[in-house]
Formats: structure tokens, sequence, C-alpha cells
């Protein structure tokens, strides 16, 4: 637990040079992963050690930036870009000890949910390097996944935290909007966009929510919650290894306590097509201010932001005149419930090269199933957790969404301890 060893170094008992060392050496092990874009090893070896994070080896998603490194966003376009400044979430993990080792992978702009398209090449997923991590922090949730690093900082836009988590079998954390700061972190949607964190568990996830928000979040689990499932075929329409994983995890809710109950979402596809209706346009705007070469881009990035540039003007105006509705819709169902639960992803990782691919039962495209569960939130402003399920074969994620921080991670605690109990 990140809590235990920063605590440790504060007291003497952990050194944290030697921590900052071990994580060096993760980085040169793992290499094969591109999970790490940048190290700066003299900076990891100035190690904190005081504070709520002292000692704590970080990454930090390279669209974020932190002064001095390199803020290539993933594109030739800013090859060249050096940070000026600290952000602000940045800022605060320094002010609380953590120690920055380099900068992880992200799909380029963190526009895709793959993170298979970056100037430096894709990510590969620990549990197999032949499939994807899941996109866009995809080398946060692969270097956590590796031991590399403890904590790793993440965007989220669409399902940029949740997704790779879910991948590579970790946990992905969005707190409620507005909880992590976003200044600082070059934009994909100013209205969706938001700070996240990948650890190895809920309750690292909860403690470094809490140190980085400057707010007290629960350490205990909740004691046997009421979940709601979401009544809805489409969304629980998942490969046969993710519907068995997350079929055997509701009974050992309800064996262990939990009152599990159906409930009927918020019009998920009209969810959907705001989240879409918002998020093109912003990108489109920011990257024609740029004026950067199209030939600068990945090939896929350049399209999806082609198709973004014709979304009509009067949709991405309605997309926003409905957000106050749809943010209500989803906090009456929530207020039912101590949270929702339901799978983050409906299949395991593809292979790298079945980005466009359409998957062997023929559902749908790659990207539109990696993105389908977890895209309608952001246009909400509910927290949202994405933690391991077992299974037998590569990692399955399921997402729990709740009212508002505490409640997430409480519930999550609860589930978490609950499919780890003997």
């Amino acid at each position: 637990m990140i809590e235990a060893i920063a605590a440790g170094v504060r007291a003497g008992t952990v050194d944290p040079v030697e921590l900052a060392e071990r994580a060096l050496a993760r980085v040169g092990e793992n290499c094969e992963l591109n999970a790490v874009v940048h190290v700066d090893p003299d900076a990891a070896r100035t190690a904190g050690r005081d504070g709520p994070l002292a000692g704590i080896p970080l990454l930090v998603k390279e669209i974020i930036e932190v002064k001095g490194w390199p803020h290539r966003c993933g594109s030739r376009v800013f090859a060249d870009r050096v940070a000026a400044a600290d952000a602000e979430i940045v800022r605060r993990a320094r002010a609380a000890g953590a120690v920055l080792i380099g900068l992880s992978h992200s799909h380029e702009f963190a526009y895709g949910c793959t993170g298979t398209s970056n100037m430096a090449g894709p990510c590969r997923n620990p549990h197999d390097p032949g499939r994807m991590t899941g996109g866009s922090s995809s080398g946060s949730a692969a270097a956590v996944a590796a031991g590399i690093v403890p904590l790793a900082l993440g965007t989220d836009t669409a399902g940029s935290v949740r997704v790779p988590a879910a991948l590579c079998g970790v946990v992905g954390a969005v707190p409620h909007r507005g909880t992590l700061p976003t200044r600082g972190v070059f934009p994909l949607s100013v209205t969706l966009d938001r700070v996240g964190v990948l650890t190895a568990s809920v309750a690292d996830a909860r403690y470094a929510v809490g140190v980085l928000a400057g707010t007290d979040l629960p350490d205990e689990p909740a004691s046997a919650p009421r979940l709601g499932v979401l009544a809805d075929p489409e969304l629980l329409d998942c490969s046969a290894e993710v519907s068995d994983a997350y079929r055997a995890a509701l009974d050992r809710f309800a064996d262990a306590g939990a009152w599990v109950v159906e409930v009927k979402p918020p019009d998920w596809r009209l969810l959907t097509g705001t989240a879409f209706d918002l998020q093109g346009p912003e990108a489109a705007a920011l990257h024609s201010e740029l004026a950067a070469p199209v030939e600068d881009y990945q090939p896929d990035v350049r399209e999806r932001l082609r198709v973004a540039s014709e979304v009509p003007g009067w949709r991405y105006v309605r997309a926003r005149d409905r957000i106050p509705t749809l943010n209500a819709e989803l906090g009456r169902l929530l207020s039912t419930v101590d949270a929702v639960v339901f799978p983050t992803v409906p299949i395991v990782a593809p292979p790298l090269d079945a980005t466009e691919a359409v998957v062997a039962s023929g559902r749908a495209p790659v990207r539109d199933l990696l993105l389908r569960n977890n895209r309608p939130l952001n246009v909400t402003d509910y927290p949202a957790l994405s933690i391991p399920l077992p299974s037998p074969g590569l990692p399955v994620g399921l997402q729990l969404i709740a009212a508002d921080d505490p409640a997430a991670f409480a519930a999550a605690a609860w589930v978490e301890r609950t499919l780890t109990a003997g």
C-alpha cells in the first residue's frame, strides 16, 4: 500500500532512493512494453522524504505538463515541445512528496482508446505483449500492471483511465468532476476531460485521490451495499470471458450479503451521442488552432479529427443543452443505490493489429466496444472506478459508478474485499 510505504519513508525505515532505483530498473526491464516514453533518472533520485506521498514513485501521462520535460502528447506535432510549468496535479503530487520517475505513453493527444497510436509506437499489454493496453492512458495502466510504479496519473474523456485499467488488470479511478484539477493537461474536450489515477488496489486509489484532492475519503469498506445492475441487454452483451467473470462476481456479492437489484439506466444511446457531439467539435476546434500539417498526425487520429470537424454546430449546442438533464437523470438513479456495477469493457484485450477489426462475434468494431460502457459517464459529473474481476485468462474489469467520491470508494472497497476474500 502506498500509504504504508510513504509512512515508512517518513519514519526512515524505507529508503526513497532505493524505491526510485527499483522503479528505474523496472522501466528498463519492461522496455518492450513501451509504457514509459521519458525517464529522468536524476530527478527521480532526488527523492521526497516528507508528505503523504513521501518517496512514492510516480509516472505522469505525457499529455500532462511537467516543467522541463518533453510535452509531446505522443505526437510529431509537438515533437520538440518542452513544458514550461508543472500542471496543477503535478504540483500537488510534488508537494505531497511523490517522486516523478518519468512520462507514460498516451494515445496521440489522448484521442484514442487503444493505446496503439503514438510517435513512439504502440503500448503493449503486460499480460500479453501481442495485445493492446487500451487507452488513452495506456502507459499508466501498463506500468502499474507491470509493477514499474505503484501510482500513475491518467486522464479520462471517454474512458481513457477505465478502459486500460480493465484491459491491464489494475484499478482505475476517475473521481467526481472537479475533484482533481485539469489545469496544465493538454485538452481533448474541455467539457468532458477529467484527471484520474491508476493503482494496484482500491485502497491505493482512494488514498492517492484523497491526497491529491486535499480531502478525506473513507478508508473502510461499506457494509453489504445495495448494488444496482443495469438492465440493458446491449451493455451486458459481452464476450464469454467477460460475461462469466461478471456473473460470478454478482453471485459473490449476493452471497456476501449485498442487495443486488436491477435498475434501468438513463438513455445510454442519448448519453453516448451527446458525448460524441461534445468531444468531436471541441477537439476539432483546438487542433484547427494548432494549424499543424495533417501528415504529422497518426492516421487514426487524423481521421477522427476529420470526422469531428463535420459535426454540425447545432448538434454541439443541443448536446451542451442536454447536460444538466442527463446529469440529473443519472443522479436520480444513483440516489436509489450505493453504486451501480457493470462490465467496464465487454471484451478482453484485443490483439494490437485489431484496432479497426470487428470482433469474431460480429458485434461491433473494437474501438466501439472499448468505448461503449465508458463514454456516457463523462457527460455527467459522477465518479467511477474500474476494478479487476477474478478471471482465469486475460484481465476483466468491473465498472462501479456512485453518487459521490466517498460512496464510490466505500462501495469499491467492499467489492474488492469480497472479490479477493478466500
